[in-house]
């Protein structure tokens, strides 16, 4: 959109709106006013408030609306569960229902006006929630949950049932959890357990209880939030609340879609700010997985491509299974810190290490060879003819003595070593019950991470359950693969945090001088011609080559003469998408009667295939460098994404690229290029120079801007091929292609 039409974004008291132009932002993010620092150049937030949501969790009182005791009935089950977990978080329940005098023996309301007291918290039962919301807001009522079905998870019209849901919600003040949500905010949680806890996210309540059944394990949960279809609150507004949670360790994620891509990057950039690492699994990875899920919840999946970079950008850790979701959960909850980055293995078994090592460096671990001294140190405990380099083969660990725990702390004393790992691949007592207890020893008194991985299928072994799982200092694990994606992700995450900078502190907030001479070269609804793109490329500071617009050939080849020889010669018009297929190029042009006839066949062509010109570009012929492709795509969720990769004719059969969704600093931009599996080009090969990546960089953070102040009126744009040439001389964009949203 143009001129007056064209919107920005903004949020009211629960989501993003648009602004039309003019209009001033109002009450922001639950309350607080939206100034105008706190949108970017595009008119999207910069800022979310934390939603207080204590008396969610810990409301002092709660109704339940449709409450019954009648036996048979399902809301008497759910009724029940309320009424117990009440009295455990110590709050007062009041039922109501028009025609019961008492349910489970507490005096019944006959409605919601008739309460005896304004309440935190309310649960709706009935299927036709919108009255009940309603009467809610006139009791001013806080929080309410909505567990009926039959909303935007069915199509279109369940979908309008929603947005009406939603609408009276906005309206009330009132916070509203759901519809088509459960009961496990409402679960017991064992309360024996100490140290950092889990907070659990959801949007499909039986995707959790793995996760919720770690308990049984000795890990600590502190809450579980089952968002549902999230009319209202949403998996941004947990995160967001749950990082700010002094108890909280780790917070784990089963997402189908997100509501609002914005409000999920703000709620991980809380996270990653305060250093509290987000584990997720996050399905639509496949288009099967996609369309199940939008259907379960009636919300967007997103390019997963985008989705996955958006999550990497802010440090979420995405995993594939729940076991994994589990194991590193759990893991990043309870390590402290990393000392080094450096895998030490030590096995009973040298097959076994082997085997390990190879999976954990191919997974990307460290696995430091340990120094001559370090070896002699060990081979005071260990045979002469065992390796001890890294794997450590201690032959069999050492039951009689003190050895086998002065092998683990050596080992540990490692400078190089922040990771202990010891694989036991099967139960060997009474071997692998001293090896146990030596490795819980030496975690208790160490900073540094010990891991197990307790291999046996029975899991009945006292080693296992009383001496591993009674400790919350050994990091145990069932199988070598979720080790090393645990341990990765531990890695991964204190390394990004300690580095971290949050890019919305830094993101443009007023257009720059460029803005206005691009947006006079928009055209709503159209694709423009190459020549027109290229000057949206010049207005934001991005070289392009030495060119001429021509409509005759003696013109052409005055421009040829002006350029200079060698040229190449394009046609120009804005319907022309793939101008090589088509025989819309000539390159290599050499003289003037070449550059003639190259014009009578490029208007010729452009005739017999239809083609709409608005003339022949004469431009500037660069031949040496790598061919990449820079590129910005509007994704549904997240709004523009910026795209680096191998270009040239081959781009769609390479597919070798990386994505970045806006803001973004340099740092973000050099982490695109070392992501291509191609990155080598860049680099130089076969004698080849260095190509200029500090100008590709440069390009890459120009098109973002570009992103960012067009964003609502551009529907796609690439530069391809971008020739980056040697290091110091630039990079020359040779072609472009734009169009309007």
């Amino acid at each position: 959109m143009l001129g007056s039409t064209r919107g920005t974004l903004t949020t009211d008291s629960r989501r993003t709106r648009v602004l039309a132009c003019g209009e001033q932002p109002g009450p922001a993010v639950h309350g607080r006013p939206a100034e105008v620092d706190d949108l970017d150049v595009s008119g999207r937030p910069l800022y979310a408030d934390v939603p207080d949501l204590d008396r969610f969790f810990r409301p002092e009182s709660v109704a339940v609306i449709g409450a019954s005791d009648a036996e048979g009935r399902p809301n008497t089950g759910i009724t029940r569960q309320l009424l117990a977990w009440s009295e455990r978080v110590g709050a007062r329940l009041h039922p109501v229902h028009p025609s019961r005098p008492s349910v489970f023996g507490i005096p019944c309301s006959p409605s919601v006006a008739d309460l005896p007291e304004q309440v935190d918290l309310a649960v709706i039962l009935v299927s036709d929630p919108l009255p009940v919301i309603e009467e809610l807001a006139e009791a001013k009522v806080k929080f309410a949950v909505v567990f009926a079905s039959g909303f935007a998870e069915t199509g279109e019209e369940g979908a309008a049932a929603q947005a009406r849901l939603a609408a009276a919600v906005g309206e009330s003040g009132m916070r509203l959890l759901g519809p088509n949500t459960n009961l496990n905010a409402f679960e017991e949680f064992r309360t024996d357990l100490d140290g950092p806890a889990i907070a659990l996210i959801t949007q499909s309540g039986h995707q959790g209880r793995p996760v919720f059944a770690l308990q049984e394990l000795g890990v600590r949960l502190s809450h579980w939030a089952p968002t549902g279809n999230e009319a209202d609150l949403e998996t941004a507004d947990f995160l967001s609340y749950f990082a700010q949670r002094p108890e909280v360790g780790a917070i784990a994620c089963y997402l189908e879609g997100l509501k609002d891509g914005r409000s999920f990057l703000l709620a991980a950039d809380r996270a990653a700010r305060r250093k509290v690492p987000v584990v997720a699994v996050k399905v639509g990875r496949t288009e099967t997985g996609a369309r199940t899920a939008a259907s379960h919840t009636g919300k967007l999946t997103g390019a997963d491509a985008v989705v996955d970079a958006a999550m990497r950008q802010y440090g979420v850790i995405r995993v594939d299974g729940l076991d994994e979701l589990q194991d590193t959960a759990t893991l990043l909850a309870r390590a402290r810190p990393p000392r080094a980055d450096g895998v030490a293995v030590c096995s009973i078994s040298g097959g076994t290490g082997a085997h390990f090592a190879d999976l954990a460096t191919e997974a990307g671990l460290r696995l430091p060879t340990l120094s001559a001294a370090k070896q002699a140190e060990l081979h005071q405990w260990i045979p002469e003819y065992l390796s001890v380099a890294n794997p450590v083969d201690n032959g069999g660990h050492p039951v009689g003595d003190e050895r086998g725990r002065k092998i683990i702390d050596a080992i540990l004393a490692d400078p190089e070593v922040g990771v202990l790992v010891c694989p036991v691949t099967g139960p060997f007592p009474p071997l692998s019950d001293r090896l146990v207890q030596d490795l819980v020893d030496a975690a208790e008194r160490t900073d540094k991470l010990v891991c197990v991985v307790w291999g046996s299928p029975v899991g009945t072994e006292r080693a296992y359950r009383e001496v591993l799982l009674g400790s919350s200092r050994v990091a145990t694990f069932r199988t070598v693969g979720n080790c090393i994606t645990a341990v990765r992700a531990y890695l991964d995450h204190h390394r990004f945090v300690t580095g971290y900078r949050s890019p919305f502190d830094r993101a443009p907030r007023l257009p720059s001088p460029s803005f206005r001479k691009a947006q006079a070269l928009m055209r709503p609804g159209q694709q423009l011609s190459e020549h027109t793109a290229k000057q949206l490329l010049r207005a934001y500071g991005i070289r392009v080559p030495r060119e001429q617009l021509v409509s005759s050939a003696a013109a052409a080849v005055r421009a040829a003469g002006l350029v200079g020889y060698p040229v190449v010669m394009k046609a120009s018009g804005a319907r022309i998408a793939h101008k090589t297929e088509l025989g819309l190029v000539k390159v290599g042009l050499t003289s003037a009667s070449q550059v003639r006839d190259a014009y009578r066949d490029l208007t010729d062509i452009a005739r017999y295939e239809d083609v709409s010109l608005d003339g022949v570009l004469v431009c500037q012929m660069v031949e040496r460098g790598v061919e990449m492709v820079v590129g910005v795509t509007h994704d549904e969720l997240f709004g523009p994404a910026v795209t680096v990769g191998l270009g040239g004719v081959l781009v769609e059969v390479l597919r070798d690229t990386a994505v970045r969704v806006p803001p973004f600093g340099e740092e973000q931009a050099r982490d695109m290029l070392a992501e291509l599996r191609g990155r080598a080009l860049l680099d130089g090969v076969r004698g080849r120079p260095p190509a200029d990546t500090d100008a590709l960089v440069e390009v890459i953070l120009r098109v973002q801007r570009m992103a960012l102040e067009l964003g609502g009126d551009l529907a796609e744009f690439d530069i391809n091929p971008l020739m980056v040439l040697e290091r110091g001389q630039g990079a020359v964009a040779l072609d472009a292609l734009a169009v309007c949203r």
